[in-house]
């Protein structure tokens, strides 16, 4: 009963994370600001499947089992009440639902902070049941790899070694919302560095480098923990050591680094640097799995376009780290993040998970699968540059090419390839329910 409680509810998180996403890029198409668009494609698209799989991969992956199988359902309403919060919290005047929060009789102020509360009581419950779980662990050096895959202990090490820093990012990252929500003053490290000359260094960042302290920090390290050991497996291979102790030391300090000097100077850079180095290494593990894998799988394709994706995310973001912030390349750059790097990766492994092959709904197979991807591949990418062009103006007095039609037309068609997605994943759902 108790494996069955898990396995419903890391299935149920992961189900709530495909809506998040079709929620996502709805919100994008219908001009919904960053801020508010950011809450539904991180917190609930991104976080709800890395919580979903999380409770269901880390203990096995520790050599240990859940402590409090009841954990991932117990903490799902937290999860989805922090979500809906903060996207009307956050939500700026020429939002499409902006002032839909009378209906619950509270200020957006109020939703904010009762979003922030309920997603780090969220947070709270996941940290400590993995902690709990692996609390004799917590190096990961057990970690339950079969004599058959010897040779991947050492990849396997270094993989868990990062996780207990995706609980610090977590955690700490789920502590700003809160901050901002209840206006929590600057604190005494703040007063010491100010006068220093180094005033935007702060361990309480907003907007932006509080996002990156989750999404670089606890997202992407997560990504590299579980898909170092996952994609191996699947994939039938052993990654290059060297590549991957690469990505995990690069990536480790990075997000530390971003939001303690978001566009602040050198350190800002420097971290920007690490992430691009980390993320290029990552990408490098599994394309080269890939290309030598013997197995064709529909999800393969997405991990892979993801991986690409993660490369572009990088190379914008550095260039902005070393020449300065750009509106249009850095909402190409958030876009690109959630979408096209974290959630082409996501498409692609639950599909693993969850093969479109054995669904028996309509339209239910890897040919769509196929489409689904592709889809979202090239919607992205046609987003992405309308977006920078939009920002430059470098296609005034060319007709045949509106840069504000291109970005709709991408947001249109992930739109449609985030509802494919849905119907072929949640049908699956359903028929093994």
């Amino acid at each position: 009963m108790s494996a069955t409680a898990a396995t419903r509810g890391s299935r149920a998180f992961v189900a709530a994370g495909v809506v998040w996403f079709v929620a996502f890029n709805a919100a994008v198409l219908a001009g919904a600001s960053r801020s508010a668009a950011v809450v539904t494609g991180l917190y609930g698209f991104v976080f709800s499947v890395v919580f979903g799989k999380a409770y269901a991969l880390v203990p096995s992956y520790f050599d240990r089992e859940l402590a409090l199988p009841s954990a991932p359902l117990a903490h799902l309403p937290f999860a989805t009440v922090g979500v809906l919060g903060l996207f009307f919290g956050r939500l700026g005047p020429g939002d499409p639902l902006v002032g839909r929060s009378e209906a619950v009789g509270l200020s957006a102020d109020g939703l904010l902070t009762v979003g922030a509360l309920a997603w780090l009581a969220g947070v709270l419950v996941f940290v400590g049941t993995l902690a709990w779980t692996v609390r004799d662990n917590l190096t990961g050096s057990e970690t339950g790899t079969s004599e058959a895959n010897a040779e991947r202990r050492r990849v396997d090490r270094a993989a868990n070694a990062v996780v207990p820093l995706v609980g610090f990012y977590l955690v700490w990252g789920s502590l700003l919302p809160v901050a901002e929500a209840l206006d929590v003053r600057p604190s005494p490290i703040d007063v010491v560095l100010g006068p220093l000359g180094a005033a935007s260094l702060s361990p309480m960042p907003t907007g932006p480098a509080a996002t990156h302290v989750l999404a670089a920090g606890a997202a992407v390290l997560m990504l590299f923990g579980v898909g170092f050991r996952l994609l191996p497996r699947f994939l039938v291979g052993t990654p290059r050591f060297s590549l991957v102790a690469t990505a995990l030391a690069a990536g480790a300090p990075a997000p530390f680094l971003l939001a303690f000097d978001f566009y602040g100077g050198p350190a800002f850079a420097l971290g920007a640097t690490l992430l691009a180095v980390a993320v290029v290494a990552y990408a490098l593990v599994v394309l080269e799995l890939i290309a030598n894998s013997d197995r064709r799988r529909v999800g393969f394709t997405g991990v892979g376009a993801g991986a690409l994706f993660g490369v572009v995310v990088v190379a914008l973001g550095w260039g902005m780290g070393v020449h300065g912030l750009d509106p249009g390349l850095a909402t190409a750059h958030y876009r690109l993040a959630l979408g096209g790097f974290l959630g082409l990766t996501i498409v692609g492994v639950t599909y693993q998970f969850y093969p479109p092959a054995i669904g028996e709904a309509p339209g239910v197979g890897d040919r769509n699968a196929l489409l689904v991807i592709v889809g979202l591949a090239v919607g992205f990418a046609i987003e992405a540059v309308g977006v920078g062009l939009e920002a430059t103006a470098a296609l005034d007095g060319i007709v045949a090419l509106d840069p504000a039609a291109l970005t709709a037309t991408g947001s249109a068609i992930v739109f449609a390839a985030s509802l494919g997605y849905a119907w072929i994943l949640l049908s699956i759902f359903e028929q093994r329910r």
